[in-house]
């Protein structure tokens, strides 16, 4: 009698991962990666005009190293908030993460001050041509954390601590 309500219990358990939304990712995150949404080559074609670096084109980074791809702009707040994360980070993981800051809706000589006057180095280009609906952001600030073959790892569409312990194990673990 005992080995069948542990049976039936099994069973359930077996049944809830295959069957529940939700459920399956808890136990195996890597199969959340693996279906993730992937940017195509075609949505890599971005011409960028270089700020604080030289100008070049979004697909010049595919297929290299994980993408940290934020949308800002100077007059949005959250964004400003995150930006002293941003180069933290980008301060400890640019040999592994290639940083691509796009500043939108924005004047160029903004853009200059704010680098300047903060001290930012963390790359920062103005897009000279449109941005794909897959990747083109709603609300600011939004970053992806791409793979080298373009899947999204992390999408964040709010302020985040880019510099935290689990932003580092996460980037540690899928750049091995």
């Amino acid at each position: 009698m005992k080995k069948n309500i542990i049976y039936i219990v099994l069973f359930a358990a077996l049944a809830a991962l295959a069957f529940i939304p939700g459920v399956k990712n808890l136990f195996f995150p890597v199969a959340e990666i693996e279906s993730a949404v992937t940017v195509d080559e075609a949505d890599y074609d971005i011409h960028l005009k270089g700020i604080n670096t030289n100008s070049t084109n979004l697909k010049n980074f595919r297929g290299k190293k994980l993408l940290f791809l934020n949308f800002w702009g100077t007059w949005c707040a959250p964004c400003r908030e995150e930006w002293p994360t941003i180069q933290k980070l980008y301060d400890s993981k640019k040999d592994k993460v290639e940083f691509v800051l796009i500043a939108m809706m924005d004047k160029e000589d903004n853009v200059r001050k704010f680098l300047k006057e903060n001290n930012y180095t963390v790359p920062v280009y103005i897009a000279e041509s449109p941005i794909n609906e897959k990747i083109l952001p709603k609300v600011f600030p939004t970053t992806f954390l791409l793979d080298k073959n373009g899947r999204i790892l992390q999408k964040e569409n709010t302020t985040k601590d880019w510099n935290s312990k689990s932003v580092h194990e996460f980037i540690d673990n899928v750049s091995k």
